[in-house]
């Protein structure tokens, strides 16, 4: 079987991926940056310390831009180009979903230079995470009862990051759908007042949502410690929500890994303790 690079290893997707292969089969080389398991190994996309290990000697590899860095395209080139020199057969690429709107946003570049590569390749772009809700919108929801967001009543159609782990993993452990990009959506849309509502029942406390100010959201994320560009970048894409392009759904979940996504209803049950406390 072969050895199958995943970037992002402790993370929500990287870590599921990572079970997900091993339980195929696959030897899971584990890149992070601060390794802390065995298994692990140390991948420094910012600075590139680490790549050409990381790379040799595997076949298969699922790449992302960590979190915190609005130019992921400066990160992700060099990883393709690595792979390609190593002689990785097949490239996994984790992108986001819009991205392919813009031929001059950082990760479209990313997405261009992979396909031009030569490596065999997926691209997936997901829409954004239910996971954000016990992650990055939790210290609101702690402070205030409310998830802060500057949304107004746009819905989204939110993923589950066990589906998206599960896509990727069945792209890199099958060959019939490669060189092909998707779009990966929940099964349905929701506003924040929806979403407020199921994350209540699971929690079974009150749960709401407030429509707050760009400007608001930018002191939160600047005070968190997020960079200005990064914080700028955030910003942007939810303007794009509340517009409405995160409204749409797709049925890629289904076609890549044979089942439907899960609903926000089953990913709320399976966290509520993150918002009972």
């Amino acid at each position: 079987m072969p050895t199958t690079l995943v970037i992002g290893a402790t993370g929500h997707i990287g870590g599921e991926l990572t079970r997900l292969l091993q339980a195929a089969g696959h030897t899971v080389r584990q890149a992070t940056r601060t390794p802390q398991a065995p298994g692990q190994v140390a991948l420094d996309l910012a600075t590139g310390a680490g790549l050409e290990a990381a790379v040799d000697g595997v076949q298969r590899a699922f790449l992302m831009a960590p979190p915190g860095h609005a130019r992921q395209d400066q990160l992700l080139k060099p990883v393709i180009d690595a792979a390609k020199r190593a002689g990785v057969q097949q490239v996994v690429l984790l992108s986001a979903m819009g991205a392919n709107a813009d031929p001059s946003a950082p990760l479209r570049q990313a997405e261009l230079h992979l396909e031009q590569s030569g490596l065999a390749w997926n691209i997936l772009r997901p829409n954004w995470f239910m996971q954000n809700f016990h992650t990055f919108w939790l210290p609101g929801i702690q402070a205030t009862g409310n998830i802060l967001l500057p949304v107004g009543s746009a819905k989204g159609s939110f993923i589950d990051t066990r589906d998206i782990a599960a896509a990727a993993a069945a792209l890199l452990t099958g060959d019939t759908l490669r060189n092909q990009d998707f779009d990966l959506t929940g099964p349905e849309a929701l506003d924040h007042d929806q979403v407020a509502r199921i994350l209540s029942d699971a929690a079974g406390r009150p749960i709401g949502y407030q429509d707050i100010p760009p400007e608001a959201m930018r002191s939160a994320l600047l005070a968190a410690g997020l960079p200005a560009d990064y914080t700028e970048f955030l910003l942007v894409i939810l303007g794009f929500f509340k517009a409405g392009y995160s409204e749409r759904t797709t049925d890629a979940v289904q076609q890549i890994t044979g089942r439907a996504p899960r609903t926000l209803a089953q990913y709320a049950a399976d966290h509520r303790s993150a918002w009972q406390g």
